[in-house]
């Protein structure tokens, strides 16, 4: 009922509405401050610090309580693999490997293709991605389809670039917000990722899962994008000795293009600024119930490796047991 008239609001504007959400936040908290402090001569500062606090504190409640029914209330969800025929004896080394070679082979296979048709420009993007979106989102049992956003630049986008936040749903108004810097193809598997969360998947690796998904329903250059972006999750996940065996089949194109992602984060991530940042969004995790906080991310590999897939390619439900 709330995420597709959120969202459908804010594509209808092309700035980040939660840039204005901020703003007037902000202000609103530096308004009050400003009447009560005039009000210290009249009542004393006690009086008006009082006075201050509880204004201020009303005003965050509002705030927690549209966070939590525009967005926060998705991290009381049920695990995904509830529904998937999932078991934790499938993750095995074994099948690490497995997966491994399966998605070299794919970088390789898929890297000149990929790079000859090319990625489309960020604004074309949701047309691309619309279709596989849907059929993921159909082939996990959802019973309702949610409404795509459109990728957005914010005015926090120093802060992104700084602590190597590639992309964000901001909470208030389900909108999408990209980093400006991500790479031709490093926006499809980020774009999905992001699209998942506005479905309601709010734990990371969930997220991750259904944007691989989205990812292999699509072109050439989008199921390129899937790949190269778990590939790192999945090498540094190997025993070192199978890790280096690994990366030695990558044909240099793969190569080039992890190299290039890397040097991207290099260029403009500070570090200080990155584990700030990280810190904070693990607090803010495991306050929500996602007791892996940040590695949360690379949780993926378990859905993956734990989960049964058909034929196609298509997760195997439990109700279709």
């Amino acid at each position: 009922m709330i995420q597709p008239r959120l969202t459908s609001g804010s594509n209808s504007v092309r700035f980040a509405l939660f840039d204005i959400f901020v703003v007037t936040g902000l202000l609103s908290i530096a308004a009050i401050l400003i009447a009560r402090a005039r009000e210290v001569p009249r009542k004393g500062f006690w009086r008006a610090f009082r006075r201050w606090s509880f204004d201020t504190s009303a005003v965050l409640a509002l705030v927690y309580l549209w966070f939590l029914a525009a967005w926060g209330l998705n991290y009381q969800r049920q695990p995904l693999r509830v529904q998937l025929d999932f078991q934790d004896d499938r993750i095995t080394v074994d099948s690490l490997r497995a997966l491994a070679g399966r998605s070299v082979a794919a970088l390789n296979a898929q890297h000149a293709e990929a790079h000859r048709a090319g990625w489309p420009a960020e604004e074309e993007l949701p047309a691309r991605l619309r279709s596989p979106f849907a059929r993921a989102e159909r082939d996990l049992g959802m019973t309702w389809s949610a409404t795509p956003s459109v990728p957005k630049k914010s005015v926090l986008e120093f802060y992104f670039t700084r602590v190597s936040v590639d992309g964000v749903t901001a909470p208030f108004f389900l909108e999408t917000l990209l980093n400006q810097t991500l790479l031709p193809f490093e926006r499809p598997f980020t774009l999905a990722h992001e699209w998942s969360h506005l479905a309601g998947f709010a734990d990371e690796s969930e997220a991750n899962f259904l944007a691989w998904l989205v990812c292999m329903r699509g072109s050439i250059p989008v199921q390129y994008s899937g790949w190269l972006s778990l590939y790192g999750t999945i090498a540094n996940a190997l025993p070192r000795a199978d890790r280096d065996r690994i990366a030695a089949t990558l044909e240099t194109g793969p190569r080039r293009d992890l190299r290039a992602m890397s040097d991207r984060v290099r260029k403009y991530m500070s570090p200080a600024a990155s584990r700030a940042g990280y810190a904070a969004y693990d607090r803010f995790l495991r306050a929500n119930r996602v007791d892996a906080g940040v590695q949360s991310y690379g949780e993926v590999l378990r859905l993956l490796l734990g989960t049964r897939f058909d034929a196609d390619g298509n997760p195997v439900l439990r109700s279709e047991n």
